[in-house]
């Protein structure tokens, strides 16, 4: 069976003599309990149970497995692997409740936490965690894992994304579409926010997420994102349920680049898909019908290099777009007080936006795909870190 990229990191965590907190979160069906429990059929002294299993799970369900694991701990170190620990009531301070009893007594109990909300993760481990946990996060597939687990080619990357439990429908593209949206969209919508968050607009979260995919690489004012929606209340509302889009690894809305922090949250946000499929899934055309329509397949492959480099925004690196007048900078990556242009085309259209924002910034490189620059299928093929 394929393992993915951290497979070897989280088996020398869980090998390390410390006791802090493993949380191992990401998005929603890119293998993280899959990822887990290959790992722990390497270990002889560790347990695996799924939140999402129990109905009600609550404190006191909580409580009894930590207690049977502490059993299991008199004697050796043991690891306990909590699944969906987001749908357990108040699970943060109980974590805390347990975790501090073991450190006061000393018991070699290791604890990792799993969950498919990185938003809701993050504020659980803020309010009562603080200094006790580490967080590996787990991005959507590369190309490159896709390629060797399923033969992905890059077109097929950039048209039909990341997600591994689809990848044996691509052939029958009508079916896959079917699945992209029951299975994997209406999941995550509902499941990892409608559910655990409260939304005063449901149907305004969804109608911006299906129209932030639509527009996936384009920049779009939340003011004239208003008037294309119903029902759409106010940019304070739209900009908080792009931050919960965001928290569960679906849609992002990228900032203008920037020196003034200011300028940058100020700035219309230009929509990001995490994963392709998330794209094609309301898309008519089938892949094809785009890579014959050069306009259109740039947008597409626009979008993919876009997802591959949101895949490493949670190693350090800084993902904007940049924009003056009727110009633009596709993609900007800050890394370690660092600068790099990244204009992403398919002909030898002009450079004007680069060359002005050379001027403007003075950055450490700028890069321009397509026939005499760096060729986007190599691009999605590389490290960000590779491009500094």
């Amino acid at each position: 069976m394929f393992k993915r990229y951290l497979y070897n990191d989280i088996l020398h965590r869980m090998g390390e003599n410390q006791f802090r907190i493993q949380v191992l979160s990401g998005p929603r069906q890119v293998g993280k309990t899959t990822l887990i429990r290959q790992v722990l059929q390497a270990i002889s002294n560790a347990q695996w149970i799924s939140a999402d299993a129990i109905s009600g799970a609550n404190e006191s369900w909580l409580e009894e497995i930590w207690n049977a694991a502490r059993l299991k701990a008199r004697t050796q170190e043991f690891i306990l692997v909590i699944d969906e620990i987001q749908k357990v009531y108040n699970w943060s301070e109980t974590v805390k409740r347990l975790w501090d009893e073991d450190r006061f007594t000393d018991t070699k109990l290791k604890i990792w936490l799993l969950g498919s909300s990185r938003l809701l993760l993050q504020q659980g481990l803020s309010e009562s965690l603080a200094g006790r946990f580490e967080i590996l996060y787990v991005p959507h597939w590369r190309f490159t894992e896709l390629e060797e687990a399923f033969g992905f080619t890059p077109e097929q990357f950039a048209w039909y994304g990341a997600y591994p439990g689809a990848a044996d429908l691509i052939e029958q593209e009508d079916r896959w579409k079917l699945y992209v949206r029951d299975s994997l969209i209406e999941s995550a919508l509902n499941r990892d926010i409608l559910m655990l968050t409260r939304i005063d607009k449901p149907q305004l979260l969804r109608s911006l997420f299906e129209l932030g995919t639509q527009y996936s690489g384009q920049i779009l004012s939340f003011t004239k994102i208003l008037g294309q929606l119903q029902d759409a209340g106010n940019t304070v509302t739209l900009a908080n349920y792009l931050n919960l889009l965001d928290g569960a690894g679906l849609l992002c809305g990228l900032q203008k680049y920037a020196v003034d922090t200011a300028r940058k949250k100020s700035s219309s946000p230009k929509f990001q898909s995490y994963n392709q499929a998330l794209v094609q899934a309301y898309n008519p055309m089938n892949m094809s019908e785009a890579i014959s329509h050069p306009q259109i397949w740039g947008r597409v492959v626009e979008s993919a290099v876009g997802s591959h480099l949101l895949s490493y925004t949670h190693e350090g690196f800084e993902l904007c777009y940049w924009r003056q007048g009727d110009v633009e900078v596709d993609f900007v990556i800050t890394w370690k007080g660092k600068t790099v242009g990244l204009e992403i085309k398919s002909n030898q259209g002009s450079s004007k936006g680069m060359d002005l924002f050379r001027k403007a910034f003075n950055p450490h490189r700028v890069y321009t795909t397509g026939k005499d620059g760096l060729d986007w299928k190599e691009l999605i093929r590389l490290h960000p870190a590779t491009l500094f």
